[in-house]
């Protein structure tokens, strides 16, 4: 097989699955790692693919990327809205008194804020401005905000400054948002420079998705959280039965309410 029908498989399997990794392109083919590099280094510069690292995901039509990245919050919010309510309700459900509770920014934790807000003696830490205003009308709650530089479109903190907020930190649960998740990268985002999930999952005991079943199968640019830091992922009922097996195959408990 010659360089170019290599290249035309590799889009063909591509749109199929929605992502490759050079690690098994490579033993596929048994060519090296930096031939398959090469590969969709050139695929990308013929804009058939967006490569991330270690491997590439089919081209995102723009329109999506644009619904996904450049929304603002209150148009995240009412997308999917009931079932977001539904995921919000069973994720408090796990919640019990004396926890303390990370909230990562985002529509769907959002509405868990304000399940959380009905509840008394809880800790409370976010990067949610909008969740923190919420909150805050709780005194029972102890709130904890992450400082930082401010991103207007999610009014929510990251950086540096919000991370290092976060040392020292011990947490019961973290609730996490995404733009997309599937079973072999984890959970991305359209959005660069998103590195303060990981960091509030290195606090957590226990680590839970929350996100509606438009987001299986979406592969954002940038990985935000790997499979393996995730417990349980809670989703809505239209959720592809397979996905269930997939993720439970690697250790994850999916949840559809």
């Amino acid at each position: 097989m010659n360089a170019s029908e290599r290249r035309q498989q590799i889009i063909e399997f591509l749109n199929m699955k929605g992502t490759v990794l050079v690690s098994d392109l490579s033993e596929q083919y048994e060519v090296s790692e930096v031939t398959i590099r090469t590969d969709l280094r050139l695929l990308e510069k013929q804009g058939e693919l967006t490569r991330f690292h270690g491997g590439a995901t089919k081209i995102i039509n723009n329109n999506d990327i644009k619904s996904f990245k450049e929304l603002q919050l209150e148009e995240r919010y009412q997308r999917f809205i009931e079932d977001k309510k539904r995921i919000a309700i069973e994720a408090v459900k796990h919640v019990k008194q004396g926890d303390t509770v990370i909230l990562d920014s985002g529509s769907t934790t959002m509405l868990i804020a304000e399940e959380l807000v009905k509840l008394k003696n809880i800790t409370v830490i976010t990067n949610s401005l909008t969740s923190a205003f919420i909150l805050s009308d709780n005194s029972d709650i102890m709130l904890f905000m992450c400082g930082g530089t401010l991103r207007h479109k999610t009014r929510s903190f990251h950086g540096k400054i919000a991370e290092q907020s976060l040392d020292g930190i011990s947490a019961d649960i973290l609730f996490v948002g995404a733009d997309g998740i599937d079973a072999k990268r984890g959970i991305t985002t359209f959005n660069e420079g998103y590195t303060i999930s990981s960091v509030m999952a290195n606090t957590a005991k226990k680590v839970i998705a929350v996100l509606d079943s438009s987001k299986f199968g979406r592969n954002g640019i940038n990985v935000v959280l790997p499979l393996n830091k995730l417990n349980t992922i809670i989703t809505d009922i239209n959720v592809d039965g397979k996905c269930k097996q997939e993720f439970g195959k690697q250790g994850v408990s999916l949840i559809a309410v």
